[in-house]
């Protein structure tokens, strides 16, 4: 479910008219709902208690949108953290988020951040190497202190929705295998500098089926009881996040109930606290990319390009994952009868073919100065977006009710330049 409908003959978010914000804004935008980040994250949450789950943590997974004011929006929920950078951890520090319910994960934290994440005390820092369990030890040691960490644990499970989202296969880059958890766990609790409290795994994202999930957590659930079973303590287990957002394209994903029944299935009986790490499942369809028609070209042999104002810089997940958005006019023509959609290629003005949103998706038609949003965008959106071509970093836009405020300016050209300085030889 989401907050984007149809009133009075134009799409809103919440009580707030798309149209009005893209007048006031400019185009391209982003907009994100503020009910539809609490309804997703309260659901989560709910069907979580409901299936007797012991203390979960919900660490949202900054990287999926890294808005200060959707971090806020979470963490006044009760929200965690879970981070992959000192850049993150700072943003869901400024967003309110506390230490406590913070979780570092990555595969190359350098040592500055593990030692900014020492002094901060974060809940939990995710361990995926041997060379960085010993780093980990000896900054904190160095410091007088014992770090808690997990270890983070690859399953060998393939997941997810496009290979370069799935991250649990024995040849992807994250974690370690289950010979390696038991021995570096033993090796940490003998270790100055850390406290080895529990295990990790995350296999994926944008995961519709629940059967690689619930097979990585029979996996997980099995090292747990050997570790216990060497006398060794273990409190935690974090299960990543991973669960699918409705993208319209796809078959719908498991509801959070039940997700939560198969997890507790998966893990009845075994006494321990549980983390999550959900990011996309409750950012993506918060949010959506407002854009503007340039014009239709229209090609005698008959290919028509939709040329939009948003291009890939704005929004990535096309043209690195073939990713599908569904695309709306903000103000709906009258409808011309039976028949009248009709195929568009949709692109953007950046200078390469990979700035392609789509081909041949049928539309309604649309001339210049149409708006159009592209749904399900609040996730890896905003996020992955830059500056390529010289093109101002897209603004954000975030709505309560009928409130919107801008929560990420547009920068003007000269705020760009600014940040860049010449050579002493070129003064």
């Amino acid at each position: 479910m989401n907050h984007f409908e149809l009133r009075g003959g134009e799409l809103h978010c919440e009580g707030v008219s798309l149209r009005a914000i893209a007048e006031a804004v400019g185009t391209p935008v982003y907009v994100y709902s503020t009910a539809t980040l609490e309804r997703h994250y309260t659901v989560l949450r709910d069907a979580l208690a409901a299936a007797g789950l012991k203390a979960p943590l919900i660490a949202y997974a900054v990287k999926a949108n890294s808005n200060v004011a959707v971090l806020r929006t979470l963490g006044d929920l009760g929200a965690g953290a879970d981070t992959v950078s000192e850049g993150e951890i700072r943003r869901a520090l400024a967003a309110g988020i506390p230490p406590q319910r913070i979780v570092f994960s990555g595969v190359g934290k350098t040592e500055a951040e593990i030692a900014f994440a020492v002094d901060t005390g974060v809940a939990e820092i995710n361990v995926e190497s041997e060379p960085e369990l010993h780093v980990v030890s000896r900054i904190a040691h160095a410091r007088g202190k014992r770090a808690d960490i997990a270890i983070r644990v690859n399953p060998d499970i393939a997941a997810g929705g496009h290979a370069k989202i799935s991250t649990g296969k024995s040849d992807n880059k994250f974690g370690v295998s289950f010979s390696e958890a038991e021995r570096l766990y033993a090796n940490a609790a003998n270790m100055a500098g850390v406290r080895p409290v529990g295990v990790a795994c995350h296999i994926g994202s944008q995961i519709v089926d629940l059967a690689p999930m619930e097979a990585a957590f029979a996996k997980m659930r099995g090292l747990v009881e050997r570790i216990r079973a060497e006398g060794l303590p273990l409190q935690r287990l974090d299960l990543g996040g991973g669960l699918g957002a409705p993208y319209f394209d796809q078959p719908e994903p498991p509801s959070p109930a039940d997700y939560a029944a198969m997890i507790a299935r998966a893990m009845a009986g075994l006494d321990i606290e549980l983390a999550f790490e959900p990011g996309r499942m409750i950012a993506a369809n918060a949010g959506v990319l407002l854009a503007r028609v340039i014009h239709v070209h229209q090609r005698p042999e008959g290919r028509r390009f939709l040329v939009l104002d948003a291009a890939m810089n704005d929004l990535m997940r096309p043209a690195m994952y073939d990713a599908f958005h569904d695309i709306r006019p903000v103000v709906p023509r009258p409808a011309d009868g039976a028949g009248s959609d009709k195929p568009y290629d949709v692109v953007g003005p950046i200078c390469e073919t990979g700035d392609t949103f789509t081909r041949d998706r049928a539309l309604p038609p649309l001339g210049p100065g149409d708006l159009v949003a592209f749904m399900t965008a609040g996730a890896y959106g905003a996020a992955m977006a830059s500056e390529y071509n010289s093109r101002p970093l897209v603004p954000e836009v975030l709505v309560k009710g009928d409130r919107w405020a801008v929560v990420r300016p547009r920068p003007t050209y000269e705020e760009m330049l600014a940040r860049e300085a010449a050579p002493p030889w070129q003064q």
